[in-house]
């Protein structure tokens, strides 16, 4: 492998890159759109006020017409500026440690070192989305990937891997959801009565969530808590946030319709939901079943043994895999630590994952 592609990480990762700070994602979508480029992309971008989504594009070479392969990525990561002073970046044998290396920038490092080893040689379109607000959901670049996964023959994703190296061929479908209560403003003492509190509107709001899908394999976690500002003053308005995971679709329809049917216990209370952001249930299916078996058997071909099966958390594979379109993730380099300050990556898998990348974006029958 060569020295570059660390290189490449060592850069990206001192470019520190928060969800939500659009001046430090801007900084690395410029250094990003720059490697881009210089490795034969198309580039263009989706402007957001919270940090723009980056496409890039490599029209087919020398092989029959078909549909484009989507590689998805994201360059947001959960750590803020400054984390770097005391998680520096430190390369120790085969492991590299820093904010962001694993999950997952130097999944973009060796992709683009893959790009760069295809371009000149035979290869289906490629198009690759780039996304800013992952971490968070992908609130803003939800519609983007539905649409770039809707005309795709097959779907890469570039997040990290299982422990091992083994891909991911299905996700819990993840929800963030608020609860917003709007009560009454009044005297706490003089003329209680004239109120609506909306923060004890709210708790009983929250008992009636933790009934939402008894007897269902469904997770809810209450995440946050804000209401009201003064033990004087009747709340007037409260909300809670709330972030909910699915194994099955149909739960998911059942749970998401309750929680936006509730409605005030109090007579001067209102009561609504709203999604703050939305994956859907990804579930095996034949498509995906049968793009594991290519990937696999490229891999096999270059000498390495690659399995792969359904795993917890959320991503933007979500969105692809429950349009049915063939999706694979976990294609980023293996490690471990994910959003925590033990994270690392291998070198090793660095090379592994930039050789299997290789081979599967010069694949000419397109992973379709």
């Amino acid at each position: 492998m060569s020295s570059s592609v660390i290189t490449a990480l060592h850069r990206y990762t001192h470019a520190e890159s928060p969800t939500g700070d659009p001046a430090a994602l801007a900084a690395l979508a410029g250094m990003l759109e720059a490697d881009a480029a210089a490795a034969g992309l198309h580039t263009a971008r989706e402007e957001h006020p919270t940090g723009d989504h980056l496409i890039w594009t490599l029209p087919a070479r020398d092989v029959p017409g078909g549909p484009p392969v989507l590689l998805l990525t994201h360059y947001d990561t959960v750590w803020p500026v400054g984390t770097l002073a005391g998680l520096p970046w430190t390369v120790d044998g085969d492991v590299i440690r820093g904010p962001g290396v694993y999950d997952t920038k130097a999944g973009i490092a060796a992709l683009l070192a893959a790009v760069t080893a295809v371009a000149g040689r035979p290869h289906p379109e490629l198009r690759i989305v780039v996304v800013a607000d992952e971490e968070i959901g992908s609130p803003t670049a939800t519609g983007l990937v539905e649409a770039e996964a809707r005309r795709a023959g097959a779907v890469l994703g570039l997040e990290p891997p299982h422990p091992g190296g083994d891909l991911k061929t299905g996700r819990r479908g993840s929800t963030r959801a608020r609860i917003e209560v709007t009560g009454v403003e009044a005297h706490a003492a003089l003329d209680p009565e004239a109120g609506a509190n909306a923060i004890d509107e709210l708790v009983d709001q929250l008992l009636r969530v933790r009934e939402l899908g008894a007897g269902r394999p469904v997770l809810v976690n209450t995440g946050v808590i804000a209401g009201g500002g003064r033990t004087n003053v009747v709340a007037g308005a409260a909300h809670a946030d709330l972030g909910l995971r699915f194994a099955d679709p149909e739960d998911e329809r059942v749970v998401l319709g309750e929680l936006a049917a509730l409605r005030a216990i109090r007579p001067r209370a209102t009561v609504g939901t709203r999604l703050l952001s939305h994956r859907p249930t990804w579930q095996p299916g034949e498509a995906g079943v049968r793009l594991l078996a290519r990937v696999a058997a490229i891999a096999a071909g270059i000498g390495q043994d690659l399995g792969g099966r359904p795993a917890d958390g959320a991503a933007d594979t979500n969105t692809a895999g429950s349009l049915g379109r063939p999706t694979v993730d976990g294609l980023a380099p293996r490690g471990g630590g994910a959003h925590a300050r033990t994270e690392w990556v291998s070198v090793a898998g660095i090379a592994e994952r930039v050789a299997l990348l290789t081979a599967l974006l010069g694949d000419r029958d397109g992973l379709a």
